[in-house]
């Protein structure tokens, strides 16, 4: 936003608002509202309006990405090791990589708990079996991003990053560049000029670690098995829409693997593999609405 006042305004609201929905969706604080949702004993239990929107996009991410986006893996990434804030220092992702199982492309869980969510806008519920638990994630981030953007509109430009997940617009539709960085050593890999729309990076060379039993570990998890994913794709952003759909885009394009990474990316992105190659996809020249290919969008404001 410029410097105007309002702008200002604006942009001081925006930040104090993502703030208190951080305490309020963490998963790492005991008396949050998700971390109240997860440990109710009751079937059907009252949600806030923001909850369920966020319940919603849980659900939405798990059918558009085949189930390779999951919310519910809650004690999977705990048993992972990844049970509080990650305050220590990330191993360089060249160990992480070099002490790294075989690559295998990752999968859906056969028995997925984010199917068992039934959310009830109108009457502010949500049914689930107790003991099937939510993290926010990345899917918070993208989501939060999006309803700022929606307050920000009027104004001439914006740009909204919500821990990584950036989500651009403006009435004015100015051109801003979004850089891409390697995840190895940092250096420019792309720019993409952007007026309007969604940016997520998903990746394991910020948050990786060593297990209980010395094993590299991360935060993004195969469903299939519950473990960290090592596919073969380091890094993936993804160009979309809307920051919701640049996230569930992203971490299913890096869970899919080298040889599925790009059929994720329909608006664009860059997928950097574990050998260092970077693989750009330009965003289409113009997009083609109806027609055989259709596609999943996330849920509505």
């Amino acid at each position: 936003l410029s410097e105007e006042p309002a702008a200002a305004q604006a942009a001081r609201r925006a930040r104090e608002q993502l703030l208190a929905w951080h305490d309020r969706f963490s998963r790492f604080l005991p008396g949050s509202e998700l971390s109240t949702l997860n440990a109710d004993p009751r079937a059907e239990v009252p949600v806030s309006p923001l909850m369920a929107r966020l319940l919603e996009a849980v659900v939405w991410a798990g059918e558009f990405s085949g189930g390779l986006v999951d919310a519910t893996l809650v004690g999977e990434i705990e048993r992972a090791g990844y049970a509080g804030h990650f305050e220590s220092t990330s191993l360089p992702l060249a160990e992480t990589l070099a002490a790294a199982p075989q690559r295998t492309q990752s999968a859906a869980r056969a028995q997925a708990r984010w199917r068992e969510i039934d959310v009830n806008r109108e009457a502010g519920t949500v049914r689930r079996p107790p003991g099937v638990r939510v993290d926010s994630g990345g899917l918070g981030k993208g989501l939060f991003a999006d309803i700022v953007a929606e307050t920000l509109a009027p104004h001439a430009s914006f740009a909204v990053d919500c821990g990584g997940d950036l989500r651009l617009g403006g009435a004015g539709e100015v051109e801003r560049a979004v850089e891409v960085r390697s995840p190895f050593a940092g250096e420019l890999l792309h720019t993409f000029a952007r007026r309007g729309g969604g940016v997520a990076t998903s990746g394991i060379g910020k948050r990786s670690w060593r297990d209980g039993e010395g094993r590299p570990a991360h935060h993004l998890l195969d469903p299939a098995t519950g473990r960290p994913a090592f596919t073969g794709v380091a890094q993936v952003t993804a160009l979309a829409p809307t920051a919701l759909e640049a996230e569930a885009r992203a971490k299913a394009a890096l869970l899919a693997g080298p040889a599925r990474a790009a059929d994720w990316l329909a608006h664009g992105g860059v997928a950097v593999l574990d050998d260092g190659t970077v693989r750009v996809l330009e965003p289409p020249r113009s997009l083609t609405l109806g027609g055989v290919r259709v596609q999943l969008r996330p849920p509505s404001p």
